[in-house]
This record gives structure tokens, C-alpha cells and sequence, in this order.
């Protein structure tokens, strides 16, 4: 691309009521470059005059310096056009008031005594922008040899069989994968559904059959039973998936990851890295590496993973006091079955079992605390059980001890009409023993609404097990990925196969898989179905995406991927086990292999490379490394008492849109702090640090999003990984005899922007106190 540059300064918003205009033109000048200026640059006037020139050959590598790039993205997008946004307004003349910093008089500019920090700010940000848009060049898609549009569904349970009639609906190409013999999961064991219908009283049939048919209408859903996936390998669009038999072991079932203990030698030492292969390739003798994709495997785009969940097993001495190894004690699966079968009766006689305890939480204590894996639905689940009861016998009761009954939605009419029963009977309460008492079961629960201890004599007593997601136990996805078959850090979250970030549903640490159902959090049979919607419509979106050779959130749309020097790559698999998305694989000698539709465009790889020779299109090591150097780092051979001068890189997902909204509310922070936006901290690599310290600037801030169990970082773990480098940064500091101190890290969310002027100006103050940086002017 033969580069032809342009600025662009917007006048509006009280930019030109703040800035010396003419002075902020001069930079962009005194490089040769065309600078214009508008009133209202956004305005249709405003891009006119930017698209006339882009139409008549003279800029298609321009500077805008106006709003910030979070504002009117859309209207300052020209096709074929570098563009780079330089953030006056938000970022400049909106925290920084004149009332503050007055403007200097025309003797004052002259003086080596004041400076203006508004005006300074203002020009160094077109200064980086500048430079920026000279080293990054403009993407172009990525493209997949072979593509397909098909989806697998994983799980032929009603959760299954919802995604893939909502995908066959568009006009898709699905396969279902059951393993049982059938269609239909559990949901096709059970005797009656929650009520969804007004008023909202009575039980329903399941609806499983009715499914089963719609499936067998569509043409284009192809149901394959008795089976499993043995390995699912390559990326979105273009997933080689091998399929086996339960039982069946093949060369190309999934290489898994050496248990740990085998990676330490006979003293406990981890083996170094050819001793360490070589004990993997001996764990997965017969099987083919990952690299090798099956001549034989299908082609699929995207992956629904709706493979369900299993009852949770209740028992050992934690459950003791609830009699769990007595013989008319069961779960509330256990009761599910018998209900299946006709009229309540109990297991250890056949008798009939007319009165029936329920019980909905641990007890024994006054910890509140619900069973393991349960939630809303086991709620639900023991309304509708004592509905059977009801229903079997008319002079049948049913007791409900709980600690938390939750019946969202319209349920809870279902809920209203169970209290009005006269059989049913509800009570908070904590249960502390369950005994055999001759033919009967003797129920005792203490904390009870009424304050009292309350006793009752039962035939049968059903504990509100909990509904495991099957990941917990298997991958079950079974990914042919370096970083192993299944999810990484699931066990944070109980082994749910999800992102667990609330603003990704759906979403798994795997793209091109999403989740749906009981398998990402314990959910009714219509829960479950609504999920499955919204997983379909993701994989959809992922397939389209992926052929476009664009990413998925959360950068929709970014066309770059990363792009390796190889001839400088030392093997050091840093990047394949530090990126969050397994986008990168690697061969026998730790050459990575990059899969660009795996990829979600983070740049946490490039974070990672101590060798620097990863990068993106218009994202560089080169791009954000030549912003810093730009930044103007004023001596003592410039002003008597130089500012002090500050970097901070912050993640353009929660920190940077808290900043903009602390420059929407005009409220003030250090002005000689010069911010860069990035994809994540998780891409920020240190050598931006030690450039921005060698230069002179004082101190360097990374400001994150939210990281550990309750992690916001839309890329997983960039925030952590980012904050461990920092750390380690120390002893680079301490060569350069420079305090540890004048790095930091700091973390917020996105609706934390009041917090934010706080951070920066504790820090800068604490630098201050050190000194200035000892390489200043030199």
C-alpha cells in the first residue's frame, strides 16, 4: 500500500476553545503532512470533506483528532483507509479544564519557567497517532482453503434437539450426536414437565416425542445415535471431526495431557522439556498426534455442545444425618424414575408412599447453603414431585423442607398453587436427622419458620440432588488442541462448560464450541430449550464470521490474526500455553502452528513472545512501542522544573471506556499522563515498559480489567497474565537502577470510572516523591 497521509482536527466539541489550534496544526505540518481542521468533523459536512479526499487519490492513511475511537467509529470508517483517532475531547479537553490550567500568555510560551500540560497532551496524542498510522499497515481476511457450514450438536437431549432444529430452521446442515441408542436425554425418562402454560397449575407431558418427530421432518438434520467424537481438530469453518462407537479405541481418539505425577522424575523434579515429549508420546501410544487430521474425518463449521448433565451422587459421612444409606431415602432422581413408572411406591417394599419428605439443602447446621450443582430447578423439581404424590393419592402429603425456594418467572403461579394445597406442606428449615423408626422414617429439622423443631414420620424421604454438567467428569469435546481435550480452568467454576463472564453467554474458552443447557448451569427443561436458541445463533454467527475471515466477540469484525517471523521463533511455547483460546498448536520441536479462526484477535501471544516476532496488521509490537517513543519527555534542558511524564496502558474493554466516561463527566485527573489504549493487558509486551523507562518517562501504569474467580477480562486471563509479567519486570528495573515501583498495576471495572482519577493521581504522586527518571535528556 502506497501510504498517502492526512490529519483531520475536529474544532467542535470545545476542542478549539481549549487548544492553541494553530499550534496543534503545526505538528502534523512540520512532518509534511496536510492537516485540515472542521467544526464538525462528524458532521455530514465533515465527512464529505474527508471522503472527497480520499475519492480524489489524495489520503487513504489519515488522523482523525476529535472524539474518542469508543464514539462515531461507524461514521469515520473509509474503505481501503488506515484510520487512526486521536483522543481531543474525552481524553484531552474534557477532564482538563481551563480554569485548571489556564492557558499560557504569548510571554509565557517563550519562558523556560511555564508550560501548558492541556496543549502538551493534545500535541503528543497526534504525535502518536502520527506514528501510528505510518507502522501499521491494513488487514486482509484470512481465508479457509476448505469451508463448511455445518453444525454439530453435541447431545441428542431436548437441549440438542432445540439447537439443531432452530439452526435447520435457517437452512443450516446439522448432525446430532447421541450417544445412548435414542433421542431424548433424560428429559425422556420423566413422567411430566413443569406446567408452562396458564394458569399455570397443571403438570404437562414431556415433550420430548414431539421433538423427535419435528427432527425427523428436516432433511437436513442428520442423527447419528450410538456414537461418539473421537477428536475434533483444525478451527472454526473447518473442524475435522472423527466419530466412533462407545467402547471403540482408535488411532485417532484424542491425545490427552500426561497425568501430572508422571512429568516428575524418581526424586520429584519436573522433567525438562524432550524427557517430558517423550513420556507423552509413551501415555499416548497408538494414538495420532493432533497435527494429524483423519483423511476420513467430516467437515463441520461450528460446534453446539449440548451434551447435558448427570444426578449428583449424595452420599459418605457429610450426608450421613439425611439417612442417605437408608433404603427409602432417594434422590430426587431416583424418585424421578420411580414416578416414570407408575404410582409413588417405595423402594424397599413396593408399598405405597402416601406421605413424602423433601428435603432441599444439606441442614445439619445453620450454614443455608443449598446442595452442590443445584439451583432454581431443584426447587421446581420438588413441586412438581410433590405434585405426583398429590395427584397418586388423594390422601397423600407432601413436606418441603427447604433454605432457599426459588421459583423464577411464572413459575412462581405454579409455586401459589402448590401452597393453596392442602396436602403440601412448606417450611424453611434445616434438617438434622433422618432415621429409621420400624416402618416408618422419622424426619427432624431445626430453624424453622415458626422457631419450632419440627418432627414428621414418613414412608419415603427425597433428597434434592444437584445436576452435574458430564464435563466434570469427560472433555466429552474432546479437542485435538496442544493445550489439551477439554476447557482450561474449568475446575473454577465446578467444571461448567461456559466462559462464566456474564457478558458471554453461551461462549466457551473454545471458539467455534458453544455451550447450551444443563451443561453451562443447572436449568428446566425450557430453560434449556431458550438456551439452546441463543447457542445456535452463535455458532451461526461464528460460521459466517469465520467466512468473511473476520473474529467473533469480542472483536467482531477484526480481519487481523497474528502473523509469526519464524526465522527468529526459539521454540519457547510461550505463546501456545499462554493463549487463552488454544489458537495455537505446535510441532514436535515447539514451532507454533497458528489456527487464525481459533483466534479471538487478543494478542495475548504477542504479550507472551520474548523474541517480539508476533504481530497483527494495524497492532504491533513496532506500532505501540513507536507511540511511546513519541511521547515528548520535556529535561531540564527544556523548563527549569520539567513535568514530571507518565505512560499507561490500558485495556480498551473496561479501563479505557471508564476513562472516556471520567472525561464525559469533567472530572480531573493528571494531565502528564499519556494513555494507549490495547486489545488486553494480556498483549502487552514489557519491552514497552523498559522502552518507556529508557527514554525518560517517569513511570509506567497498566490499568486492567478484573482477574481471579470473579474475572471480567474479556479475554480470560489477560489481566492476570499481564500483572504476573509486571512483577517480574522488577529485576529489568533494577539493572536500569530504577525502583520497582515506578511500574504498577492496577485493576477496575467498567462502571468503576469514579475510581479512576483516584488510581492515576496515587500514582504519579507516589512517583513524584521518588524523583524524576535518571534517563531524563539523555
Amino acid at each position: 500500500m502506497d501510504k498517502k497521509y492526512g490529519v483531520y482536527i475536529c474544532t467542535g466539541c470545545g476542542i478549539g476553545d481549549t487548544l492553541d489550534m494553530e499550534a496543534l496544526v503545526d505538528v502534523p505540518d512540520e512532518e509534511g503532512v496536510n492537516c485540515t481542521t472542521h467544526p464538525f468533523l462528524c458532521s455530514k459536512e465533515g465527512v464529505a470533506l474527508i471522503q472527497k479526499d480520499v475519492d480524489d487519490g489524495k489520503v487513504n492513511a489519515m488522523v482523525i483528532g476529535a472524539c474518542s475511537k469508543r464514539v462515531n467509529f461507524d461514521v469515520f470508517k473509509f474503505d481501503n483507509c488506515i484510520v487512526e483517532r486521536a483522543n481531543l475531547r474525552e481524553g484531552v479537553v474534557w477532564p482538563h479544564s481551563r480554569e485548571k490550567y489556564p492557558a499560557l500568555t504569548e510571554d509565557q510560551k517563550d519562558d523556560e519557567e511555564h508550560f501548558d500540560p492541556i496543549q502538551m497532551k493534545a500535541e503528543d496524542y497526534i504525535k502518536m497517532a502520527m506514528i501510528c498510522v505510518e507502522k501499521v499497515t491494513l488487514p486482509e481476511p484470512y481465508k479457509l482453503e476448505s469451508f463448511s457450514k455445518k453444525i454439530l450438536v453435541l447431545g441428542g437431549g431436548v437441549t440438542g434437539m432445540a439447537a439443531a432444529l432452530d439452526a435447520a430452521k435457517t437452512g443450516y446442515e446439522v448432525t446430532i450426536v447421541e450417544k445412548t441408542d435414542a433421542l431424548g436425554g433424560y428429559a425422556g425418562k420423566l413422567r411430566s414437565q413443569m406446567p408452562v402454560a396458564e394458569p399455570f397449575e397443571a403438570l404437562q407431558t414431556p415433550v420430548v416425542e414431539a421433538m423427535i418427530q419435528e427432527i425427523e421432518s428436516f432433511s437436513n438434520i442428520t442423527v447419528k445415535t450410538n456414537t461418539l467424537v473421537a477428536r475434533i481438530a483444525g478451527q472454526p469453518g473447518e473442524f475435522t471431526v472423527t466419530f466412533k462407537t462407545p467402547g471403540e479405541k482408535i488411532p485417532f481418539d484424542v491425545p490427552f495431557p500426561c497425568p501430572p505425577e508422571m512429568l516428575l522424575d524418581e526424586k520429584g523434579k519436573e522433567l525438562d522439556a524432550e524427557s517430558a515429549h517423550a513420556k507423552y508420546l509413551e501415555y499416548n501410544e497408538g494414538r495420532e498426534d493432533i497435527l494429524q487430521l483423519d483423511p476420513d474425518g467430516e467437515l463441520y463449521g461450528a460446534v453446539v455442545l449440548a451434551a447435558g448433565w448427570r444426578p449428583a451422587v449424595l452420599e459418605g459421612e457429610e450426608y450421613a444425618h439425611l439417612g442417605v444409606d437408608l433404603a427409602d431415602v432417594v434422590s430426587n432422581d431416583e424418585f424421578e424414575m420411580i414416578a416414570a413408572k407408575g404410582k409413588i411406591v417405595r423402594p424397599s417394599d413396593g408399598k405405597e408412599a402416601k406421605n413424602v419428605v423433601f428435603i432441599q439443602s444439606p441442614g445439619k447446621d445453620e450454614d443455608d447453603a443449598d446442595f452442590e450443582y443445584c439451583g432454581s430447578v431443584t426447587s421446581m423439581v420438588a413441586l412438581k414431585q410433590a405434585k405426583y404424590v398429590r395427584n397418586d393419592y388423594s390422601d397423600g402429603k407432601a413436606y418441603i423442607i427447604y433454605q432457599h425456594m426459588r421459583t423464577p418467572g411464572l413459575q412462581e403461579y405454579f409455586y401459589k398453587s402448590m401452597q393453596q394445597d392442602d396436602g403440601v406442606f412448606m417450611t424453611k428449615g434445616a434438617v438434622t436427622e433422618v432415621v429409621q423408626q420400624g416402618d416408618s422414617i422419622a424426619v427432624t429439622a431445626a430453624h424453622t419458620l415458626l422457631g419450632d423443631n419440627l418432627a414428621i414420620k414418613a414412608d419415603m424421604v427425597v433428597v434434592a440432588g444437584g445436576m452435574v454438567p458430564v464435563t466434570k467428569d469427560d472433555p466429552i469435546i474432546n479437542l485435538a488442541y496442544r493445550q489439551g481435550p477439554g476447557f482450561r480452568d474449568n475446575d473454577l467454576f465446578g467444571q461448567y462448560a461456559d466462559s462464566n463472564y456474564i457478558c458471554f453467554p453461551y461462549e466457551t474458552q473454545r471458539t467455534g464450541v458453544y455451550a447450551a443447557g444443563t451443561i453451562r448451569r443447572a436449568m428446566t427443561i425450557e430453560e434449556s430449550i431458550e438456551d439452546a436458541t441463543g447457542a445456535a445463533l452463535k455458532a451461526i454467527q461464528c460460521i459466517e464470521s469465520a467466512n468473511r475471515g473476520m473474529a467473533v466477540h469480542p472483536r467482531s469484525g477484526d480481519m487481523t490474526y497474528p502473523d509469526f517471523f519464524f526465522q527468529r521463533c526459539t521454540q519457547c511455547k510461550r505463546c501456545t500455553v499462554e493463549c487463552p483460546f488454544g489458537a495455537l498448536d505446535d510441532d514436535e520441536k515447539g514451532t507454533p502452528k497458528i489456527n487464525p479462526t481459533r483466534c479471538r484477535r487478543c494478542g495475548t501471544c504477542m504479550g507472551a513472545c520474548p523474541e517480539r516476532i508476533i504481530t497483527f496488521a494495524d497492532y504491533t509490537i513496532d506500532s505501540i512501542g513507536s507511540q511511546v517513543k513519541a511521547i515528548g519527555v520535556p529535561s531540564e534542558d527544556d523548563y527549569d522544573e520539567p513535568p514530571f511524564r507518565f505512560l499507561a496502558l490500558v485495556c480498551e474493554n473496561d479501563a479505557f471506556p471508564a476513562l472516556d466516561m471520567v472525561g464525559m463527566n469533567r472530572i480531573d485527573y493528571s494531565p502528564n499522563v499519556r494513555f494507549i489504549p490495547v486489545r488486553c493487558l494480556g498483549s502487552v509486551n514489557t519491552i514497552w515498559i523498559k522502552d518507556a523507562l529508557a527514554q525518560g518517562l517517569d513511570g509506567c501504569i497498566l490499568i486492567g480489567c478484573k482477574h481471579g474467580d470473579d474475572y471480567q477480562c474479556h479475554f480470560m486471563k489477560g489481566s492476570e497474565l499481564a500483572e504476573v509479567r509486571v512483577k517480574k519486570i522488577g529485576e529489568a528495573l533494577a539493572s536500569l537502577a530504577l525502583e520497582e515501583e515506578r511500574v504498577a498495576f492496577e485493576e477496575i471495572a467498567i462502571d468503576e470510572y469514579d475510581k479512576l482519577p483516584g488510581i492515576i493521581n496515587a500514582f504519579v504522586e507516589k512517583v513524584e516523591e521518588m524523583g524524576p527518571n535518571p534517563f531524563k535528556g539523555f
